[in-house]
C-alpha cells in the first residue's frame, strides 16, 4: 500500500510535465513563420522554379509527342555529379529528336543559393532545371515509381507510350542506350 502511495504523485508529475511540454511545443509552433511563407520568400530568389509534389507532378505525366527524362539529383551527391554531363550531352545531342532533360534537383533550400546555382553556373547546364521541395518523401517518392527506395541518382525515361525507371547512376551509353529504346 505504501508503493502505490508513492506512485500516485510521482504519475501526477509525471503528467503535468507531459502536458507542459505539449504546450510549450505548441507555443514554439505558434511562433515560426509558415511553411508557405518561407517558401514565397525564397522563390523570389532563386533562378529555378521550385515545386511541391503536387505542382511537380504533372512534368511526370506529360502526352505528347516528346521523350522525357527526369533526372533527381543533388549537389551534395558524387555519383549524381558524375553523371550529370551524360544528361547534358543527351539533352544536345537529342532536342532534334523532340527529347526533353529535366534535371530535378533534390537539394536542401539552404543550399540552393549557395550551391546549386553556382554548381549550374559553373557547369553551364543548358537542361532544364527545377527544384523539387516536399518535405512528404514518403508520399510521393512511390507515385513517381513504385519501386523508388528513395535513393538518388534516379531517372524517369517516359513518352506517352511508355515509361522505365531506374534507381542508378549512368554511363553515356548506357543513357542513350536506354533512351534509344524510346525514340527508336
Amino acid at each position: 500500500m505504501k508503493h502505490l502511495l508513492l506512485l500516485g504523485p510521482i504519475v501526477l508529475v509525471m503528467i503535468f510535465s507531459c502536458n507542459n511540454k505539449a504546450k510549450s511545443e505548441e507555443k514554439v509552433k505558434d511562433s515560426q513563420p509558415e511553411y508557405a511563407e518561407i517558401q514565397s520568400k525564397v522563390n523570389d530568389e532563386v533562378k529555378f522554379p521550385i515545386y511541391n509534389f503536387q505542382s511537380f507532378e504533372p512534368l511526370l505525366y506529360k502526352d505528347d509527342d516528346k521523350t522525357y527524362v527526369v533526372n533527381f539529383w543533388a549537389t551534395w551527391c558524387k555519383p549524381c555529379i558524375v553523371e550529370l554531363p551524360y544528361f547534358e550531352r543527351l539533352n544536345a545531342e537529342q532536342k532534334d529528336n523532340n527529347v526533353e532533360v529535366i534535371l530535378v534537383s533534390l537539394d536542401m533550400p539552404s543550399m540552393w543559393k549557395s550551391k546549386l546555382e553556382p554548381f549550374v553556373e559553373k557547369k553551364e547546364i543548358k537542361s532544364t532545371v527545377v527544384i523539387l521541395d516536399d518535405p512528404k518523401q514518403n508520399d510521393w517518392i512511390p507515385k513517381v515509381a513504385e519501386e523508388w527506395g528513395g535513393g538518388i541518382p534516379a531517372t524517369l525515361i517516359y513518352n506517352k507510350d511508355k515509361r522505365s525507371f531506374y534507381e542508378q547512376g549512368f554511363t553515356y551509353e548506357e543513357l542513350n542506350e536506354e533512351l534509344n529504346k524510346f525514340i527508336n
